[in-house]
């Protein structure tokens, strides 16, 4: 997708500290912990009044942030990766974390570091704020189902040719989802966008098996009565 630019006219911007930019953008290493910080700075300036936060179920459910993660996340699973990120974001300083036990179990409340956040964290530990487990949810995520081998070559080679459908289609029945959606990313990364290079690779890895120590296991020919 490419983006067509800012529209004119009235436009909302996200405050974010100086300070983001001359101490933490240096310092994170993690894309995942980038996404989901900035996604709190854009989230809870949303907010009105006093305390803002999120908790870990709210934005597991945020589908703009998801899809973000998801875009980036190669095979790992976006939740994962959102908690991954969120442990980072709260032990380097970003994030601050309060989880709540009661009987319907624990719930992780997210507040950014700063006074505001603070104060808000202090008075729940003296007990003097009490949090409501309801806030803002909007679109929920719903995980995408994996391109089949189509979609992967037009998006990563081109215009898809008639004559190709057929060995497609056998490929797509012959060879594990994970491999042809990785064989494709390798042909791209080393700038060789065709379907014979990426076919040979699925073929080597048929015959010698991947890296990942993953062996090739030919799906069986489904015979008629006898």
């Amino acid at each position: 997708m490419k983006f067509s630019g800012f529209p004119p006219g009235k436009t909302r911007f996200t405050p974010i500290p100086d300070l983001f930019f001359a101490e933490l953008l240096p310092a994170i290493d993690d894309l995942a912990e980038l996404k989901v910080t900035l996604y709190m700075f854009w989230f809870l300036n949303r907010q009105r009044g006093y305390p803002r936060y999120m908790t870990m179920a709210e934005l597991e459910a945020e589908g703009v942030l998801m899809r973000a993660l998801e875009a980036g996340a190669e095979g790992q699973n976006p939740v994962e990766l959102l908690h991954q990120a969120v442990a980072r974001a709260v032990q380097r300083g970003t994030l601050l974390q309060l989880s709540i036990e009661d009987e319907e179990g624990t719930t992780d409340y997210l507040f950014l570091n700063t006074p505001q956040g603070r104060k808000a964290v202090q008075e729940v530990k003296r007990g003097e704020l009490v949090l409501d487990k309801v806030g803002p949810v909007r679109e929920p995520y719903v995980p995408r189902p994996r391109p089949n081998i189509f979609t992967l070559y037009e998006e990563n080679i081109g215009l898809l040719r008639p004559l190709l459908v057929e060995e497609l289609e056998e490929a797509a029945a012959t060879y594990p989802a994970e491999w042809i959606e990785e064989a494709f990313r390798i042909a791209v990364e080393r700038n060789v966008r065709n379907w014979r290079y990426i076919k040979r690779i699925l073929e080597r890895w048929a015959t010698e098996g991947k890296d990942d120590g993953s062996r090739f296991s030919r799906p069986r020919a489904v015979s008629g009565p006898r």
